[in-house]
């Protein structure tokens, strides 16, 4: 009998796939916006190298027809042809790609670019995950426009169950004042908005300047000095730490410098909203760890 009715919901779901993978989906973006199709997008276009790699994750990698510069995460798409940069969009390239999606980043993307391929007739998600929780609902939006929504909902699941874990071992730590550096000239900082905020909160961290707005806010060194972070965490543009971090030991009074609390983080795992971000997390949460365990010594 169970055998009989397992051949029958099998039968039944391979009749009706044609019409569900047809079917008209919906979603709302970052901005509260409705974005609606007719049926799941084939031909996907990402304006962000962090957009790309999410439609990776959400097992829709091989509808990628086009994406921005530096998107080079998975290998697969490194071979997806470019757009122009995520602050230069090429529309002339992503309108001959004909896609059926296109996928926008909210806080990096020229307003006047995304609003001018609406005006074409192109569907436009809009993407601005702001905490670490967004990156998991992000997965499995872009999965529901895909139609890739059973791999999306269980790479969202793992995310969460990730970040969980890592929210167990560091919510009780004592609390570690920190200061992020994006860059040095302009000394830029980020703001209480901005994700990487939420990823030292999660550390058991305190951003100096999480009471900031702007997402990258430039800050002066007199006012980093008068915060006299505990930790300093750099990230730089590559995979190697920047030499300029060394910079703070001109001002040994700061308690990060005195303690040698000067540390890197790689800016591919800690400055794109995918669920790599995580990764860039434990290796966070381990350096200001190595920052409370420098106070008794």
């Amino acid at each position: 009998m169970v055998v009989v009715v397992r051949r029958f919901a099998f039968t039944l779901v391979a009749a009706l796939w044609p019409l569900l993978a047809s079917a008209e989906v919906s979603v709302t973006d970052d901005t509260g916006a409705t974005v609606a199709l007719k049926q799941p997008a084939r031909r996907i276009v990402t304006l962000a190298p962090h957009l790309a790699e999410t439609l990776f994750a959400a097992g829709a990698g091989d509808r990628l027809v086009g994406t921005v510069d530096y998107s080079d995460y998975p290998d697969a798409a490194k071979k997806v042809p470019r757009v122009g940069g995520y602050s230069r969009v090429d529309l002339e390239a992503v309108i001959a790609l004909k896609p059926d999606l296109i996928i926008a980043w909210y806080s990096g993307n020229a307003p006047a670019n995304v609003e001018k391929l609406r005006g074409f007739g192109f569907p436009v998600y809009v993407s601005q995950p702001d905490r670490i929780e967004d990156v998991a609902r992000e997965i499995e939006r872009i999965g529901r426009l895909a139609g890739t929504s059973q791999a999306a909902d269980a790479a969202a699941e793992n995310f969460r169950a990730r970040l969980d874990g890592l929210r167990r071992e560091y919510e009780k730590k004592a609390r570690v004042r920190t200061f992020y550096q994006i860059w040095k000239q302009p000394l830029s900082t980020v703001g209480g908005r901005q994700i990487i905020s939420s990823v030292i909160r999660l550390c058991g961290g305190e951003n100096v300047f999480g009471d900031l707005q702007a997402l990258a806010p430039v800050v002066s060194v007199e006012a980093v000095v008068s915060t006299d972070p505990e930790a300093i965490v750099a990230s730089g543009m590559g995979e190697a730490r920047p030499e300029w971090l060394d910079d703070w030991k001109r001002w040994p009074a700061i308690t990060a410098v005195a303690r040698n609390n000067l540390f890197f983080v790689p800016p591919e795992l800690i400055q794109r909203h995918t669920p790599r971000l995580l990764d860039g997390a434990e290796v966070l949460c381990r350096h200001l760890q190595s920052a409370r365990d420098r106070r008794a010594k």
